[in-house]
């Protein structure tokens, strides 16, 4: 995995390094994926994303936001994502192939959108537990759900010349989508 420079911060995020290699495998994108990011804020996945899939939508609520999401590309030599400042389901585009909901504000509205344009692929990172057990439902109800991965990272630092661990909050990753999943995971 290429690394992401983050020159511009944003009050929310970014999706930590870990976690995108997870979620990056679970996206499975490709040169002719329509990828969409729906809360885009600091661009850490999008740029990822931007590097593998043929064309990149990223949708952000707060101006602002989608301001740090187009400074961070920008600083990653980035180019031809299309921005759309929207609060989803508003601003989705009908042709997208792979979403990924970055945030869980709306996720309901997201996943109707996605059963009603046949998404293929669909992934949310959640880090609170209701929340986590509400979009599993949501996903489930639709028919969307492949699997539920929940993980967390933890990172070694000095602490009396012995290495201890500091936690990041755990992460609670739902998988799925309208596509039919392959024996080997991909979409069929």
């Amino acid at each position: 995995m290429s690394r992401v420079s983050l020159p511009h911060e944003a009050k929310a995020g970014p999706t930590k390094p870990e976690v995108r290699a997870v979620l990056l495998s679970k996206l499975d994108l490709g040169p002719t994926d329509h990828f969409t990011e729906v809360g885009s804020c600091t661009g850490a996945v999008t740029v990822e994303a931007a590097r593998r899939a043929g064309r990149v939508t990223a949708l952000e609520r707060k101006p602002e936001r989608l301001e740090t999401t187009r400074k961070n590309l920008s600083a990653n030599d980035v180019n031809g994502v299309k921005f759309r400042e929207a609060e989803a389901p508003d601003g989705l585009p009908d042709d997208a192939d792979v979403l990924f909901l970055g945030g869980s504000r709306n996720y309901e509205t997201v996943l109707d959108h996605a059963v009603e344009t046949g998404i293929d692929r669909v992934v949310m990172n959640v880090s609170r537990l209701e929340i986590a057990g509400a979009a599993a439902e949501a996903f489930r109800e639709r028919d969307l759900l492949d699997e539920i991965v929940q993980f967390q990272v933890s990172h070694g630092y000095d602490l009396a010349g012995a290495t201890s661990f500091d936690s990041d909050n755990p992460v609670y990753m739902l998988v799925g989508g309208t596509g039919e999943v392959a024996a080997d995971g991909g979409t069929q």
